[in-house]
């Protein structure tokens, strides 16, 4: 299912202010690449005022909310590296932000595919530290 990336929804060495327009990256992204509605972008910040989308590590998943289902065309992922890192709240910063729109309940397979990967610090330092989107895919299509 992680070969939905390419390199257009992938974002390097972002640099940003604050969990929202690290969202609103993550959403642009998805939003470029045809697999979602403009709107969704406003339903992943509203999810993240619900509850964090931080998963630990160093790692956020920023999603839409469920009423958000029908503005997903495609399911897709995208890829934000933020090597200085950016608050999540609660003093958790997140450095590798993964926009996830999935339709039906695919976005539940890529999440379990992503767990697998990020539950390793080290894999989250490697993945933030790839110099280009070819090695992150590679990185991520191997499993690191």
């Amino acid at each position: 299912m992680l070969n939905i990336l390419s390199a257009d929804k992938i974002a390097l060495n972002a640099k940003v202010a604050n969990k929202n327009e690290a969202i609103e990256l993550a959403g642009k992204l998805l939003v470029n690449a045809g697999h979602v509605e403009e709107s969704y972008v406003e339903k992943m910040k509203e999810r993240e005022e619900l509850l964090t989308t931080f998963m630990g590590n160093g790692v956020a998943i920023p999603h839409g909310t469920n009423d958000a289902k029908e503005l997903i065309k495609t399911t897709g992922i995208s890829i934000i590296q933020v090597p200085n890192g950016v608050d999540f709240g609660d003093g958790n910063v997140a450095r590798f932000i993964i926009g996830i729109a999935g339709v039906g309940d695919e976005h539940l397979e890529i999440l379990s595919e992503l767990a697998v990967l990020v539950s390793e610090e080290e894999n989250v330092d490697k993945l933030v530290q790839a110099a280009t989107a070819e090695e992150l895919m590679a990185m991520i299509q191997e499993g690191m």
